[in-house]
């Protein structure tokens, strides 16, 4: 008789368990879909937007409360009309059935959000240094130069001499020389993109974090589940006796539109080699490749293409013969001893760049709190930011006739 009894009871326990795990299951279905709009919003927040994530996190569960109640505070009722289900929804807030859950959620992404927000404002802003430098005008006396360098030589029949090492790397660096200025920044910004790339990791890894917002909606969950009596009290109280839903409503519905949606209740396998911190690193790698671009721009351009490599037979501007005049540095201060190009100011539109990478900079190394709208986009392809000293004499608006180019390129290579 005792083993009978263990028997029986032993089933029975099984099968309570079987039922809250087929419960939960079903709870877990729903859950997913209402994360959907929730991970809507966190995307939305790491990308700018201006929307509280308090906010998100109690909608969230509010609109979750309804399948608890019916589910677990009343388990015993069939599916609840949609007007009821609505004053169950409305009532959350104000029964706080899920503790501090919300609050909670809310703050875990939002401490684990803002890395990731600025580390998107800061490759925003990357793209628009590069973006603006590509499009950089040339000031007049560095296409003088240029022209001197690469096309007088032509005029006298010499199509075969390459410019000077020396005379390239003046050329190039007055051409260059607002550009180098960006070099010290752009350095230190790859460097500060890596230094918070390392501290994105446990609470402030948003990916991390995200996969475990599950144990935190359970326990909210289990949270109501053991406040059942004094929820569905309360419940009663506000909204009135529960109205369960029509047949015919339960048929052409909710179901339907959960057949139409389903989703494997099996977690997917998730590759642990393609996450964003593993992304985010190769990303990294790469940048770190190009960190020196700007300071070594000019002389890449000469090394690889424009210079000879031979320094006793090559263009020196006025003959193929060495270059024997000083070799200035990069940057706008060494440029007033340019024998070549003369630069008078840094580039207005540079400079502006160069406040943007300061202000991320700061950013990135925590040194002072990100707002929104802090970095105004920066206009690109234009040129309208500065004028590159251009005027009609040198025919950079694509004015004149041919005549006076040909007098306009004889008068320089003399």
């Amino acid at each position: 008789m005792r083993l009978i009894a263990i028997k029986y009871f032993n089933r029975l326990t099984a099968l309570i368990i079987l039922y809250y795990i087929i419960l939960y299951y079903i709870i877990l279905y729903y859950i997913i879909l209402y994360f959907g709009e929730f991970f809507t919003d966190v995307g939305l927040f790491v990308l700018g937007s201006q929307l509280s994530l308090e906010e998100a996190s109690q909608r969230f569960f509010d609109t979750l409360f309804p399948l608890v109640y019916e589910r677990l505070v009343e388990p015993d009722l069939s599916r609840l009309s949609l007007p009821y289900s609505e004053c169950v929804r409305a009532s959350c807030r104000d029964l706080g059935p899920y503790g501090g859950a919300p609050g909670r959620l809310a703050a875990l992404i939002s401490r684990a959000s803002l890395p990731g927000r600025v580390f998107l404002q800061a490759l925003h802003l990357g793209v628009e240094v590069i973006n603006t430098t590509d499009h950089i005008q040339l000031s007049r006396e560095c296409r003088r130069g240029l022209l001197r360098m690469s096309y007088c030589p032509h005029c006298q029949g010499l199509t075969a001499s390459k410019p000077c090492m020396g005379y390239c790397l003046n050329v190039v660096r007055g051409c260059l020389a607002s550009l180098a200025e960006v070099d010290a920044h752009w350095r230190e910004f790859v460097r500060s993109l890596e230094m918070l790339s390392t501290r994105m990791h446990g609470a402030q890894d948003l990916e991390q974090v995200l996969l475990e917002v599950h144990g935190l909606v359970r326990d909210a969950v289990a949270h109501a589940q053991r406040n059942a009596p004094r929820l569905s009290a309360q419940v009663r109280r506000v909204c009135g006796r529960p109205v369960r839903q029509q047949p015919e409503q339960v048929s052409s519905g909710q179901h339907s539109s959960a057949g139409r949606d389903s989703i494997p209740l099996k977690a997917a396998v998730r590759n642990t080699d393609d996450t964003l911190s593993n992304r985010r690193k190769e990303f990294l790698s790469s940048l770190r490749l190009h960190r020196a671009f700007y300071g070594g721009l000019a002389d890449q351009l000469c090394v690889s293409d424009l210079a000879s490599g031979d320094g006793t037979a090559c263009w020196n501007g006025a003959g193929v013969t060495s270059y024997t005049l000083r070799v200035v540095g990069n940057g706008i201060k060494a440029q007033a001893e340019n024998p070549e190009v003369k630069v008078k100011e840094a580039d207005p539109v540079i400079s502006q760049v160069i406040d943007k990478l300061k202000h991320i900079n700061q950013l990135l190394q925590g040194k002072s709190i990100p707002k929104l709208g802090t970095l105004d986009q920066i206009e690109t392809g234009s040129g309208e930011g500065y004028s590159g000293d251009c005027d009609d004499e040198d025919g950079c608006w694509g004015s004149g006739n041919g005549a006076a180019e040909r007098r306009r390129i004889e008068t320089i290579c003399k």
